[in-house]
């Protein structure tokens, strides 16, 4: 079998070009990477002016495995994901654990009966194991009923760009691994109250509900509780940081306006659209017809948009640096009204005009991590720079800075200085085939695609628009992959919290069972119903506290391995612990105040008939 796909990246020239190849097999990837730098010192000797006559030899080339490039940006993500789902999948195994322990404790009279009245105990242990068996098939079965459905979900929620994600199915591999541990479980689970069975004398399974018989079954299922609650503990943390983490992200200014903006991209294609003069036009004569339409406030064209997942960058060169002192830059070739319609702020200077045409001086304007980064003492305005292609071409005039604006996320919103420089599209070496109209509406921007698209067609109906969406659409779509990862740890901490609290309410409502007489007797000898119910939440609650302080402990170091979808936010922070703590002590308080009610409301008189 063939060996998958390798990307080659090659930079040449400043431009990015992505070369798909397929190894023959046994060929390693640095064998690879040796034999196409060879190829290119010959390819770049022969081309060594480069693009429009300027730059030089390519520098090198970068050989990716095509899984990984295509996976590496969701590779944290979902091993995140899976950390999760092996906590869920321990606190599950714990719990039944705990459930099948407090059951098993509960039928030991039953046994030593069963024992008393000639049952073998190898016929006892079959029983167990048949009945626990049973019971994890059924449970497996319904689970990958869960799991279908779940699956859907997954699939339904999961951000643009994860590769093959319409594709996943349930394996049947996976499939055989969940029947088996559910197997395994049984058994093991099984096997416990047979072992414990086999070493106790009819005498002691008769007295199952004495305080001494009791007493000595409660430090194990304890030891379940504290586990339990301490890997809930880590997965509640691990949601809260996300969650705050989220909060922060949101709460960040993107450096414009979202609100009440359509957005979409107009290409041009055909033969009438060969020269710039005529795709200048074009979009001139767009933009103009959606300007005049009802309920627009603004329009303009802009050749890439922030947090498009586009990253177009060039280089800059101001007057008297060298070529080692150029700085790349984002670059937005604009038409006048795109800063306005966006509420880009203007902190110093002017914007872009009607009068920023080809022929004219040419202006530039710049964003404010650029002025800091190159004119950290002095005022930018009035300063001279080549952009683009014009850098280093000293054939071609000089722009001038006449403005600086505020800073605008491109990449991410947890991305910040970013440089970038702003020249009408007119003055651009060429104008752009495709480039993407931002329109201020006066209500819902989404309501006037329709109209917005009939504007544009009424210059050409033959002329392609696509990726029509709102502005915050975009703005939220930037982070779904750490929203994607925030709301699988909220259904998988939510699974643990409840699977935690189900467990504490059996491991309490077993020990109120095993210990009616003990409880009758207190009763008897003057015991209040309060101090009752103080009695056993206080008993619920122990092993809870201890299992809070290592679970917390635990949250501390795993949540390393989320580190990187967090922003703006420390793994201790404060406020997700004391949250998550809050929220463990109501959860299980809740879960031990059932048991604890039904304990102070026992009979004496009841309790004492039992034995």
């Amino acid at each position: 079998m063939r060996r998958k796909r390798d990307t080659l990246s090659i930079r040449e020239w400043g431009h990015h070009l992505r070369l798909i190849g397929r190894l023959h097999p046994g060929v390693q990837d640095t064998q690879a990477t040796g034999e196409l730098r060879s190829i290119l010192q010959v390819f770049g000797a022969q081309n060594a002016t480069g693009y429009n006559g300027t730059g030089g030899v390519p520098r090198g080339m970068l050989v990716t495995p095509l899984q990984k490039a295509l996976t590496n940006g969701f590779r944290p993500a979902l091993f995140a994901v899976l950390g999760a789902v092996f906590l869920v999948m321990l606190i599950a195994c714990v719990n039944v654990a705990n459930l099948l322990l407090a059951r098993g404790a509960q039928r030991r009279a039953e046994f030593a009966l069963r024992a008393a009245l000639g049952a073998a105990r190898s016929r006892v242990v079959r029983q167990l194991l048949t009945e626990t068996i049973l019971l994890a098939t059924i449970g497996a079965i319904l689970g990958i009923a869960v799991a279908a459905g779940a699956l859907r979900a997954l699939i339904a929620l999961s951000p643009p760009g994860l590769p093959q994600v319409h594709a996943m199915t349930i394996d049947p591999a996976a499939l055989l691994f969940a029947l088996g541990i559910a197997v395994v479980v049984g058994v093991v689970l099984g096997l416990v109250p047979a072992f414990q069975l086999s070493r106790e004398d009819l005498n002691t399974g008769m007295r199952q509900s004495s305080r001494n018989t009791a007493g000595t079954r409660q430090w194990g299922r304890h030891a379940l509780v504290v586990s339990e609650i301490s890997l809930a503990a880590v997965l509640l943390v691990g949601t809260g940081l996300l969650l705050r983490s989220m909060q922060h992200l949101f709460a960040v200014d993107p450096g414009f306006d979202s609100t009440h903006v359509l957005t979409m991209q107009v290409q041009t294609s055909g033969r009438r659209f060969d020269t710039d003069a005529a795709r200048v036009r074009f979009f001139a004569d767009a933009v103009e017809r959606v300007r005049h339409l009802p309920g627009v406030v603004s329009a303009g064209f802009t050749t890439q948009l922030p947090l498009s997942g586009e990253g177009d960058v060039y280089g800059m060169e101001l007057q008297g640096e060298t070529a080692a002192q150029q700085t790349p830059a984002l670059r937005y070739a604009v038409t006048p009204g795109y800063i306005e319609t966006m509420h880009i702020p203007l902190l110093r200077g002017r914007l872009l005009n009607d009068h920023d045409i080809a022929g004219a001086p040419p202006a530039v304007l710049i964003d404010q991590a650029l002025a800091d980064l190159k004119f950290p003492h002095q005022d930018p305005i009035g300063h001279l720079v080549r952009v683009g292609p014009d850098a280093r071409n000293i054939a071609r005039p000089w722009a001038t800075i006449v403005g600086v604006l505020g800073d605008v996320k491109q990449s991410s919103l947890s991305i910040g200085g970013e440089q970038a420089f702003y020249i009408s599209t007119a003055q651009w070496a060429w104008t752009d085939a495709a480039q993407t109209l931002v329109v201020r509406t006066s209500n819902d921007p989404a309501a006037f695609a329709p109209t917005v698209r009939e504007a544009i067609w009424s210059v050409d109906k033959d002329q392609p628009i696509v990726q029509v969406a709102t502005m915050e659409t975009l703005v939220a779509a930037s982070e779904v992959q750490r929203h994607f990862v925030l709301i699988l740890f909220e259904a998988f901490a939510l699974a643990g919290l409840l699977l935690a609290a189900i467990g504490i309410y059996g491991v309490l409502a077993g020990s109120v069972n095993e210990r009616t007489r003990e409880i009758g007797v207190r009763a008897a000898l003057g015991a209040s119903r309060r101090s009752i119910l103080t009695l056993i939440v206080r008993q619920g609650m122990t092993p809870v506290a201890l299992g809070l302080v290592i679970g917390l402990t635990d949250a501390i170091l795993a949540s390393q391995a989320i580190a990187a979808f967090l922003f703006d936010t420390s793994r201790f922070d404060a406020l997700t612990y004391a949250g998550v703590t809050a929220l463990l002590l109501a959860v299980s308080a809740a879960a031990c105040l059932i048991p604890a009610r039904r304990a102070a409301t026992i009979s004496p008189v009841d309790a004492l008939r039992a034995e």
